[in-house]
């Protein structure tokens, strides 16, 4: 499954991601303004520019699922270090989740199993 972010700025997005999140930059297209980044099996695409007109008809939107260890600190950590996240939603015994949000509001899903 390919996941693509579009963005405003190349390197300012690479940066938030191999700085946030630890993502290994494994191809860079500086001529048409697209790198491709993966961490522990996720791979997502970073595409400079505007959309040209959204997907397809009933397509939902693909949204990065990290795995973490601990959703809540996670949480804290990021704060701190003044990214946009969401709340920590929990349904008990099973999964604790947290929206966080790169400077162009493209949305990243945290997931810890409890």
């Amino acid at each position: 499954m390919n996941i693509w972010y579009r963005v405003s700025d190349l390197e300012a997005a690479r940066d938030f991601y191999t700085r946030t999140f630890g993502f290994e930059q494994v191809y860079v297209d500086n001529e048409d303004r697209w790198a491709r980044l993966v961490r522990g099996g996720v791979e997502i695409a970073l595409a400079e520019g505007e959309f040209s007109g959204g997907g397809a008809e009933g397509e939902e939107d693909v949204i990065a699922t990290l795995d973490v260890a601990d959703v809540k600190g996670e949480a804290e950590r990021l704060r701190e270090s003044g990214v946009n996240v969401g709340v920590v939603l929990e349904i008990p015994g099973a999964i604790r989740l947290l929206d966080v949000f790169d400077p162009d509001g493209n949305r990243i899903q945290l997931s810890e199993d409890v």
